[in-house]
């Protein structure tokens, strides 16, 4: 586990006030709301919502590898950060990983870590459709669309359930920490996944809003908006069952849907339409990727 969160810092670059995942303080959080009777209605802490991120990343890279690029981590960390620091949550501790995989998908986690495939870089063709496709994400967090999500009702249940098992992870039988506290932060979001956290779609309006908010830090950023747009024609193209982008089509509205979404609001940002696209770089950047 000291190897994975090793790994974890590498890559994802962040401050060194965060260069680890604090994992007894993710417990914590889990064991909190798992004895508490009303988790739906909790508020949360910025200091409770990333660690929770944090946990859940944690989970997540015990099943799956981050890319061995430290180049590509890079570069994805510092167009991620600096369009995260457009926004109104720009003090949160962003992460930004890529996973070694062929599938085609980026996901966010709650408290600023965000995670793309590979697979969905190597179908992009900017830096400035990397942006919307970071931007999108970053929308999510902003607006804290998961963690709305996992307040929700059975959601609810299921980090109750979370909560035990993170006790029961960290005192052991015996009550000494057996399997140790990194260990029971990795099963907390192995379980996560395993109970759906990243494979339950989130409500429509919320993936419009990122849509829209995605946009618009875009631009903040320096990049063409309609980057977004086209990486959305991209995945348009994609057959699910041929391009492994099956989870992404389930858990997303569908592309053309949310391009029609976007045209209410892409008027107002056509006088941004002539930032740069940033081929160069970008494809610099992936054809050097191991």
């Amino acid at each position: 586990m000291k190897t994975l969160l090793a790994a974890v810092a590498l890559a994802f670059a962040v401050p060194a006030a965060h260069a680890q995942f604090d994992i007894g303080r993710a417990i914590d959080v889990a064991k909190k709301l798992g004895d508490s009777a009303k988790t739906a209605s909790k508020e949360f802490s910025q200091d409770d919502e990333v660690h929770l991120g944090e946990g859940i990343a944690a989970g997540v890279l015990g099943a799956a590898k981050l890319h061995s690029d430290e180049r590509l981590q890079r570069y994805v960390n510092r167009v991620g950060r600096w369009i995260a620091s457009q926004s109104e949550r720009a003090d949160l501790p962003w992460s930004f990983g890529v996973l070694d995989s062929d599938t085609v998908n980026a996901f966010a986690m709650p408290g600023g870590t965000i995670m793309v495939t590979s697979g969905l870089l190597k179908k992009l063709n900017s830096e400035s459709e990397l942006a919307g496709v970071l931007a999108h994400e970053i929308g999510h967090v902003v607006k804290k669309h998961q963690l709305q999500a996992i307040q929700s009702g059975a959601s609810s249940d299921m980090l109750a359930t979370l909560g035990k098992e993170a006790a029961s992870y960290k005192l052991g039988r015996s009550g000494k920490d057996v399997m140790g506290l990194g260990s029971a932060a990795a099963g907390m979001g192995v379980d996560l996944v395993k109970n759906g956290f990243l494979v339950k779609p989130l409500d429509r309006g919320m993936e419009y809003e990122a849509d829209r908010v995605g946009v618009v830090l875009a631009a903040r950023a320096g990049y063409d908006p309609f980057g977004l747009v086209s990486a959305l024609q991209m995945l348009q193209s994609l057959r699910a069952e041929e391009s492994g982008a099956s989870l992404l089509f389930a858990t997303h509205p569908t592309p053309s849907d949310r391009i029609s979404e976007l045209e209410k609001v892409l008027p107002s940002l056509e006088r941004y339409a002539s930032q740069p696209q940033v081929e160069g770089r970008f494809r610099q950047t992936m054809g050097a990727a191991k």
